[in-house]
């Protein structure tokens, strides 16, 4: 097998599993667009909307709670196709609802499918990609949502143009125009049943299948996605870490698991309280609260959809040559400098100008290339494989907990506080995740996940 194979292969098997994560960011994305058009076709009061928009984390906490009990039993790969059996429910869910209490249902099993997503694609990744392009290929997750998040984008936008089509066929009005928001949802359909179809294809973790005692199934899976000396040397690496382990099971109450469950734990709340998703979803909103007309504020949304996608790119090209620790602390100094300057031109008044949008182009860059994939990259290969999958659940757990926050609160800060004391906040934050990140975050490029361990476990 030659390395151009090898890489072929890896680089495959790592995008198909990435699909998970543009399910993920189209279903959180999709509503946004929508949410207008479901209102006027079901009457909601105060508290069904906010059921109606709360039910999709519901059912992600779920299934972060769902992925972390069943993924150990039963496999990495079911679990996957079970996240895509429950974006394709939701995707027909929701298109065809004949009830706000079915279309809720169906929000429900999306959010599962994206708690559920958010665990195991990424730690799929992880367990598969060989230690030179790990970080590269975990990446291509946070590359997939950005990618689901425009795809919502655009797809509303078309679908929003359609209503002004005509169309003879009467099924055809009531689908595309007098209740336009259900093929939004239906679009979601497409990417689930290519994603369910490709992991049929895809071998099952090899860690996980040695972790159970299957090696001779790990080294068949290894030896056809690495070359042959590649392969003994990791197929040994693994079952001697798994061999090496005490008498007592590893659990996430262990003392050597502490450190990097606090790390984990930290960098994904941090993540959020850095004010990304306060940025994306209430953009319009700061940049009209900036002067801007609203047809402005909308063209300078998806600016900041395009910039996100780009300059993710710079951490799938630099995780790996670079280290996740050095973009961590560069991204995070680009971003208080810019969240400082959004801040001081609100507290100015001198928001009239690109400057402010300048200035959160650059938080937007800064966080793509560093806190938004390097998160997911280290809170992937920092635990041993025998509670990677939990330890992954509840780091997944306080993330969606902080974007729950940042979501329930940020309206609060915007109103009550000024939008220049909101900015300062977020930029305290990532000055806090700074500090961390400098002091705490151990560099983990070019390492096995079993030689991470060791790194963990000496620092312990």
């Amino acid at each position: 097998m030659t390395k151009a194979t090898v890489t072929s292969n890896t680089t495959g098997i790592s995008l198909i599993a990435a699909i998970g994560g543009l399910l993920f960011g189209f279903d959180t994305a999709v509503i946004s667009g929508a949410l207008g058009l479901v209102k006027l076709q079901f009457p909601l009061t105060v508290a069904m909307e906010g059921w109606l928009v709360s039910s999709g984390l519901l059912g992600c906490i779920m299934g972060v709670f769902l992925t972390g009990s069943v993924s150990d039993r039963i496999g990495r790969k079911k679990v996957l196709i079970l996240s895509g059996w429950t974006f394709l429910l939701s995707a027909l869910g929701c298109a065809f609802a004949s009830s706000l209490s079915i279309f809720i249902l169906a929000r429900f099993i999306g959010g599962v499918g994206v708690g559920m997503a958010s665990v195991i694609s990424p730690m799929y990744i992880a367990e598969f990609a060989p230690a030179s392009k790990r970080g590269q290929m975990i990446a291509y997750y946070q590359l997939a949502i950005t990618l689901g998040i425009l795809l919502a984008y655009f797809s509303n936008a078309l679908l929003l143009k359609l209503t002004q089509a005509t169309f003879d066929a009467p099924t055809l009005q009531w689908f595309f125009q007098a209740e336009a928001w259900r093929p939004m949802f239906l679009v979601m359909a497409i990417p689930s049943i290519l994603y369910i179809q490709y992991l049929a294809g895809i071998p099952e973790s090899p860690r996980w299948l040695i972790s159970l005692g299957k090696t001779a199934e790990a080294a068949t899976i290894l030896h056809r996605i690495r070359e042959p000396q590649s392969a003994e040397k990791e197929l040994q690496g693994i079952t001697s870490a798994a061999s090496a382990k005490p008498g007592q099971r590893l659990t996430l109450k262990s003392k050597t698991i502490r450190l990097p469950l606090l790390i984990g734990i930290l960098l994904a709340v941090f993540q959020q309280f850095s004010g990304i998703n306060a940025i994306i979803y209430y953009g319009p909103s700061i940049f009209e609260a900036a002067g801007m007309g609203k047809g402005d504020a909308l063209i300078f949304q998806t600016i900041i959809g395009a910039i996100n996608v780009i300059f993710t790119f710079v951490a799938i090209k630099k995780a790996d040559k670079l280290g996740r620790k050095f973009l961590l602390v560069a991204g995070l100094t680009g971003m208080i400098v810019s969240l400082v300057c959004c801040g001081l031109l609100f507290y100015s008044g001198n928001t009239g100008n690109a400057l402010l949008l300048l200035a959160i182009i650059l938080f937007i860059a800064c966080f793509a290339m560093s806190v938004g994939p390097i998160t997911w990259i280290l809170i992937n290969e920092i635990f041993p494989t025998e509670v990677r999958v939990k330890a992954v659940a509840v780091c997944t757990f306080a993330l969606w907990a902080a974007v729950w926050m940042v979501g329930q609160f940020f309206p609060w800060l915007l109103q009550n506080t000024g939008p220049a004391n909101t900015f300062w906040l977020f930029a305290f934050f990532c000055l806090l995740n700074l500090i961390f990140c400098y002091r705490a975050v151990r560099e983990t490029k070019n390492k096995t996940l079993e030689e991470v361990e060791q790194i963990f476990i000496s620092a312990h």
